[in-house]
Parts: C-alpha cells; structure tokens; sequence
C-alpha cells in the first residue's frame, strides 16, 4: 500500500536566472537566461514524494492570480490532491527569485506572499501516515499540524526561523542542512525524534540525541542545478521511514533522491522518478 502523506507548506513560482557565475554582493551579471519553474517548499516536496509512489494531500494557500495557475499546474496533473489548497483575495502568490550559476549553485530571494495568509484554521488533516512541514509558512501554522497529526510527524526547518518548542517536543523527524544545524544549535540535538542533517556533496547523517545512527553518502552525478534538491531530500526521507525501510537505506534513498534532482534545471521540473532513485540508490533486494 502507498504511503498516504500529507504536506503543509509553501507554493511558489520560481523566477530562474542561470548565468555563468552568481553575482558577488552589488554586483550586475549580464547574459542570463530566464526560465519559470513551479515552486515552494512546500509544493517541491509534495511532488517529490507523489513521484516516489506516495498518494499526497497539499494543504497551502495561494493569491488569485495567473501565478497560482503556473505554480500549482505541475502538482494538479501529476495527481496531488490540492482540495486543501486555499485562495486568497488580498495576497498574491508566492514568488522566488532564483540566480543559478553555471555550475549548479544557487542564491534564492523569497517573497512569500499568501504563504505567509496560512493559518491553523486552514489546515484540516484528513486521513495521513506521516504529515511534512517547512518553515515558509507561519510558525503557529507548524505548531498547529504538530499537535492535531496523528501519524509519522516531520519538519524540515528550512529556512531557520525560530521554531516552535512544540516542534521539538513532538517531531519524530526533523530535517535541516549543516548551516541550518548551525543555526539552531542545541536545540536540535535536545529535539525528541530522529534528526537528519545534510552535507551538500559530502551527503547526509541521522543522529538521535547527539548520537550518530547512520550516514550515507549520494551517488556521483553531474550536477546542472541544485535548487530543490534538498526538498527532494526530504520527501523522499519521509516516505522511505514511513515505508518502513531502515534507517540506514532509508537515507541512502533520500541521498539519491536529492543527487537525481539536480541533474536537471528547475525544482519540480528535476524531480526524479521512483525507478531512478531505486537505480542510483543500488538499495539490497
């Protein structure tokens, strides 16, 4: 049986500039080339997981504007169930604006929009294994989701804005890159659940408490962009852990996930497929 998720988080419409190099601060780089790419945390990881065979619930909220449209387009015709998908008359939709330099790094500025409209009033889970959250969305939002779930709980604190203690508390997983570790100190190794912390290139690592109980390293590939990748990451963890795969396979596949994620340009145009992760995760039969 697939693993039944439900996402609460961010949609946006990504606005890509890929040049030859990103710009140092105050500084102009010419010669770009523009693309439009559906987008948000929130949204990434919805379809991550809905091409990694899991049958996913959105619950987000978005302006009523031709934005919406583009953003949401990629989730309605791949089967997410976008019923907990809100309109909102005042706000537009979220935007990102994404530089992409030649080889695969990013800069990214956020304006959140309806995102930021969310509200616990808004979010009503219906039947879920597992509930995913990030932190494009209002705090008390994720406060919120972590109380009323009933399944397998997990944040990805991304971007690192103060989280509620609840989170701590209560998250059976939480998701972070080695800055965003950084950031929040020891808060996240005082954190109740299993904590899964990125390395770029060099990989991923899941620790309870302060203690190291897996690692795992991604597959050589030829990185085109690496935005997204992370929310590919986490997606994949969470449904690989809901699955029941162990925690050290479980993380081999979500390393996988987020390598065959940026081998091609934009975010949810590059999520892969589950048969391509299965094939560069070489998992045991």
């Amino acid at each position: 049986m697939s693993a039944r998720l439900t996402v609460v988080g961010s949609v946006n419409l990504d606005i890509v500039a890929t040049g030859a190099r990103l710009p140092a601060p105050g500084e102009t780089v010419t010669d770009a080339e523009l693309a439009f790419h559906p987008g948000g945390k929130g949204a990434n990881q919805a379809l991550a997981a809905r091409r990694l065979g899991a049958e996913v619930a959105l619950i987000a909220r978005v302006g009523r504007d031709a934005n919406a449209d583009a953003a949401l387009a990629l989730l309605k015709a791949e089967g997410v169930d976008l019923s907990g998908v809100g309109f909102d008359d005042a706000a537009l939709t979220g935007v990102a604006l994404i530089a992409v330099a030649a080889g695969g790094e990013n800069q990214i500025v956020v304006a959140s929009g309806a995102n930021r409209t969310l509200t616990p009033a808004h979010v009503t889970l219906g039947e879920h294994d597992g509930v995913l959250c990030q932190m494009e969305v209002p705090p008390e939002v994720v406060a919120a989701v972590a109380e009323r779930c009933k399944g397998f709980f997990a944040v990805n604190l991304a971007p690192a804005l103060p989280a509620p203690a609840l989170v701590f508390e209560r998250a059976d997983l939480i998701i972070v890159n080695e800055g965003e570790a950084a950031a929040y100190g020891s808060a996240i190794h005082g954190a109740r659940g299993l904590v899964a912390i990125t390395y770029g290139a060099k990989g991923a690592a899941l620790f309870r408490g302060a203690r190291k109980i897996a690692e795992a390293a991604p597959p050589a590939v030829t990185p085109i962009d690496t935005t997204g990748a992370g929310d590919c990451f986490a997606a994949a963890l969470m449904v690989a852990l809901i699955e029941g795969l162990p925690k050290e396979l479980a993380l081999r596949f979500a390393c996988a996930a987020g390598a065959a994620a940026t081998t091609r340009a934009g975010a949810q145009t590059a999520l892969p497929t589950r048969a391509e992760v299965e094939a560069l995760a070489q998992l045991p039969v």
